[in-house]
Protein backbone atom coordinates (compact mmCIF):
# COMPACT_ATOMS: atom_id res chain seq x y z
CA UNK A 1 0.00 0.00 0.00
CA UNK A 2 2.70 2.73 1.34
CA UNK A 3 4.58 1.73 -2.66
CA UNK A 4 1.54 2.28 -4.62
CA UNK A 5 0.83 6.11 -2.53
CA UNK A 6 4.85 6.66 -3.82
CA UNK A 7 4.48 5.47 -7.41
CA UNK A 8 1.61 8.03 -7.58
CA UNK A 9 3.18 10.70 -6.01
CA UNK A 10 6.08 10.48 -7.89
CA UNK A 11 4.16 10.23 -11.09
CA UNK A 12 2.19 13.65 -10.35
CA UNK A 13 4.29 16.71 -12.06
CA UNK A 14 3.48 20.50 -10.85
CA UNK A 15 4.12 23.24 -13.05
CA UNK A 16 2.80 26.17 -11.36
CA UNK A 17 4.65 28.65 -13.79
CA UNK A 18 3.31 27.31 -17.26
CA UNK A 19 -0.61 27.26 -15.56
CA UNK A 20 0.09 31.28 -14.53
CA UNK A 21 1.81 32.33 -17.69
CA UNK A 22 -1.22 30.69 -19.49
CA UNK A 23 -3.74 32.10 -17.29
CA UNK A 24 -1.98 35.37 -18.07
CA UNK A 25 -2.35 35.32 -21.82
CA UNK A 26 -6.00 34.30 -21.19
CA UNK A 27 -6.79 37.14 -19.41
CA UNK A 28 -8.77 39.71 -20.97
CA UNK A 29 -7.53 43.12 -20.75
CA UNK A 30 -4.44 43.97 -18.32
CA UNK A 31 -4.27 47.48 -18.51
CA UNK A 32 -7.50 48.70 -19.27
CA UNK A 33 -7.47 52.50 -19.10
CA UNK A 34 -4.22 52.24 -21.29
CA UNK A 35 -6.96 50.49 -23.98
CA UNK A 36 -9.50 52.82 -23.62
CA UNK A 37 -7.30 55.80 -24.42
CA UNK A 38 -5.84 53.79 -27.29
CA UNK A 39 -9.17 53.79 -29.20
CA UNK A 40 -10.81 57.11 -27.40
CA UNK A 41 -8.53 59.84 -29.36
CA UNK A 42 -8.23 58.54 -32.45
CA UNK A 43 -12.09 57.60 -32.61
CA UNK A 44 -12.92 60.77 -31.01
CA UNK A 45 -11.08 62.37 -33.72
CA UNK A 46 -13.53 60.46 -36.64
CA UNK A 47 -16.47 61.26 -34.82
CA UNK A 48 -15.89 64.88 -34.55
CA UNK A 49 -14.87 65.07 -38.58
CA UNK A 50 -17.94 63.18 -39.34
CA UNK A 51 -20.39 65.31 -36.89
CA UNK A 52 -18.65 68.58 -36.56
CA UNK A 53 -21.26 70.31 -39.16
CA UNK A 54 -24.05 69.37 -36.82
CA UNK A 55 -22.40 70.34 -34.02
CA UNK A 56 -21.04 74.05 -34.89
CA UNK A 57 -20.64 76.21 -37.97
CA UNK A 58 -17.15 76.79 -37.36
CA UNK A 59 -14.40 75.36 -39.70
CA UNK A 60 -12.15 76.64 -37.30
CA UNK A 61 -13.10 75.11 -34.43
CA UNK A 62 -13.94 71.57 -35.90
CA UNK A 63 -10.29 72.05 -37.13
CA UNK A 64 -8.47 72.68 -34.45
CA UNK A 65 -10.43 70.10 -32.39
CA UNK A 66 -10.21 67.18 -34.41
CA UNK A 67 -5.83 68.35 -35.05
CA UNK A 68 -5.60 68.11 -31.04
CA UNK A 69 -7.30 65.01 -30.95
CA UNK A 70 -4.93 63.26 -33.78
CA UNK A 71 -1.97 64.78 -32.07
CA UNK A 72 -3.13 63.80 -28.55
CA UNK A 73 -3.66 59.96 -30.48
CA UNK A 74 -0.60 59.90 -31.83
CA UNK A 75 1.90 61.23 -28.86
CA UNK A 76 -0.55 58.34 -26.92
CA UNK A 77 0.15 55.99 -29.31
CA UNK A 78 3.92 56.46 -29.92
CA UNK A 79 4.69 56.63 -26.45
CA UNK A 80 2.49 54.94 -23.69
CA UNK A 81 0.18 52.19 -25.32
CA UNK A 82 2.67 50.83 -27.71
CA UNK A 83 4.64 50.23 -25.15
CA UNK A 84 2.46 48.62 -22.13
CA UNK A 85 -0.20 46.75 -24.79
CA UNK A 86 2.02 45.13 -27.20
CA UNK A 87 5.82 45.79 -25.80
CA UNK A 88 6.93 47.83 -29.12
CA UNK A 89 8.48 50.93 -29.02
CA UNK A 90 9.86 53.46 -31.75
CA UNK A 91 11.64 56.87 -32.02
CA UNK A 92 13.98 59.35 -33.66
CA UNK A 93 17.56 60.31 -31.83
CA UNK A 94 20.03 62.25 -33.40
CA UNK A 95 23.85 61.07 -32.59
CA UNK A 96 26.59 63.91 -32.04
CA UNK A 97 27.02 64.24 -35.67
CA UNK A 98 23.94 65.50 -36.13
CA UNK A 99 22.86 62.53 -37.91
CA UNK A 100 19.37 61.52 -37.43
CA UNK A 101 18.70 57.78 -36.81
CA UNK A 102 14.95 56.11 -36.40
CA UNK A 103 15.05 52.70 -33.69
CA UNK A 104 12.78 50.42 -33.45
CA UNK A 105 12.32 48.23 -30.79
CA UNK A 106 10.34 44.95 -29.76
CA UNK A 107 10.56 44.20 -26.26
CA UNK A 108 12.10 40.59 -24.81
CA UNK A 109 9.92 37.96 -23.34
CA UNK A 110 11.18 36.88 -20.03
CA UNK A 111 9.56 35.72 -16.65
CA UNK A 112 9.81 39.08 -15.45
CA UNK A 113 8.21 41.03 -18.72
CA UNK A 114 5.50 38.47 -19.80
CA UNK A 115 4.30 39.17 -22.90
CA UNK A 116 0.83 41.13 -23.14
CA UNK A 117 -2.03 39.73 -23.73
CA UNK A 118 -4.34 38.00 -26.95
CA UNK A 119 -6.76 40.49 -26.44
CA UNK A 120 -4.95 43.67 -25.86
CA UNK A 121 -2.09 43.18 -28.39
CA UNK A 122 -6.15 42.49 -30.73
CA UNK A 123 -7.35 45.57 -30.49
CA UNK A 124 -4.46 47.34 -30.57
CA UNK A 125 -3.16 46.26 -34.20
CA UNK A 126 -7.37 46.65 -35.33
CA UNK A 127 -7.09 49.91 -33.92
CA UNK A 128 -3.52 50.88 -35.69
CA UNK A 129 -4.76 49.19 -38.97
CA UNK A 130 -8.30 50.39 -39.40
CA UNK A 131 -8.69 54.00 -38.61
CA UNK A 132 -5.95 55.06 -40.94
CA UNK A 133 -8.28 53.29 -43.53
CA UNK A 134 -10.96 54.92 -42.83
CA UNK A 135 -9.10 58.56 -43.07
CA UNK A 136 -8.27 56.96 -46.56
CA UNK A 137 -11.90 56.81 -47.23
CA UNK A 138 -12.37 60.56 -45.88
CA UNK A 139 -10.02 61.74 -48.45
CA UNK A 140 -11.56 60.14 -51.11
CA UNK A 141 -14.84 61.55 -50.21
CA UNK A 142 -13.64 64.80 -49.66
CA UNK A 143 -11.92 65.13 -52.88
CA UNK A 144 -15.06 63.76 -54.84
CA UNK A 145 -17.46 66.14 -53.10
CA UNK A 146 -14.88 68.99 -53.67
CA UNK A 147 -14.58 69.61 -49.99
CA UNK A 148 -11.54 71.35 -50.79
CA UNK A 149 -10.63 72.65 -47.32
CA UNK A 150 -11.25 69.70 -45.52
CA UNK A 151 -8.38 67.63 -47.75
CA UNK A 152 -5.56 69.55 -45.57
CA UNK A 153 -6.95 67.96 -41.98
CA UNK A 154 -7.74 64.55 -43.62
CA UNK A 155 -4.39 64.39 -44.69
CA UNK A 156 -2.97 64.98 -41.84
CA UNK A 157 -4.95 62.34 -39.86
CA UNK A 158 -3.65 59.75 -42.74
CA UNK A 159 -0.26 61.18 -41.81
CA UNK A 160 0.05 61.38 -38.36
CA UNK A 161 -1.85 57.25 -37.88
CA UNK A 162 0.12 55.94 -41.14
CA UNK A 163 3.27 57.25 -39.30
CA UNK A 164 2.42 54.86 -35.97
CA UNK A 165 1.33 51.68 -38.07
CA UNK A 166 4.55 52.40 -40.09
CA UNK A 167 6.43 52.73 -36.96
CA UNK A 168 5.44 49.58 -35.27
CA UNK A 169 4.95 47.23 -38.55
CA UNK A 170 8.80 47.78 -38.65
CA UNK A 171 8.96 47.11 -34.64
CA UNK A 172 7.60 44.45 -35.25
CA UNK A 173 9.47 42.76 -38.24
CA UNK A 174 12.50 44.17 -37.27
CA UNK A 175 14.84 47.13 -38.67
CA UNK A 176 13.97 48.85 -41.76
CA UNK A 177 17.80 47.09 -43.51
CA UNK A 178 15.65 43.91 -41.79
CA UNK A 179 12.62 44.45 -44.51
CA UNK A 180 14.60 46.39 -47.29
CA UNK A 181 16.24 42.64 -47.25
CA UNK A 182 13.13 40.48 -47.00
CA UNK A 183 11.56 42.08 -49.28
CA UNK A 184 14.38 42.38 -51.89
CA UNK A 185 14.97 38.20 -51.45
CA UNK A 186 11.65 37.21 -51.79
CA UNK A 187 11.35 39.31 -55.54
CA UNK A 188 14.54 38.02 -56.75
CA UNK A 189 13.82 34.31 -55.92
CA UNK A 190 10.77 34.58 -57.55
CA UNK A 191 12.35 36.21 -60.42
CA UNK A 192 14.32 33.34 -61.10
CA UNK A 193 11.88 30.97 -60.28
CA UNK A 194 9.47 32.55 -63.33
CA UNK A 195 12.97 32.79 -65.84
CA UNK A 196 14.28 28.60 -64.37
CA UNK A 197 11.67 27.20 -62.88
CA UNK A 198 13.26 23.63 -62.86
CA UNK A 199 16.51 25.22 -61.01
CA UNK A 200 15.01 26.84 -58.53
CA UNK A 201 12.44 26.07 -55.64
CA UNK A 202 9.62 28.09 -54.72
CA UNK A 203 10.31 30.87 -52.97
CA UNK A 204 10.57 31.19 -49.34
CA UNK A 205 11.64 33.53 -46.03
CA UNK A 206 14.36 31.18 -45.17
CA UNK A 207 17.87 32.08 -43.95
CA UNK A 208 17.04 35.60 -43.03
CA UNK A 209 16.54 36.50 -39.63
CA UNK A 210 14.75 39.49 -38.27
CA UNK A 211 16.46 41.27 -35.54
CA UNK A 212 14.18 42.79 -32.96
CA UNK A 213 15.97 45.16 -30.46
Amino acid sequence: MKQALVDDTEDVSLDFGNEEELAFRKAKIRHPLVTFFHLFFRVSAIVTYVCCDWFSRSFVGCFVTVLLLLSFDFWSVKNVTGRLMVGLRWWNQIDEDGKSHWIFEAGKVSPHNVAATEAEARVFWLGLVICPVIWIVFFFSALFSLKLKWLALVIAGISLQAANLYGYILCKMGSESDVSKLTASFLSQTVFQTACPSDFQKPGLEGLEIHKH
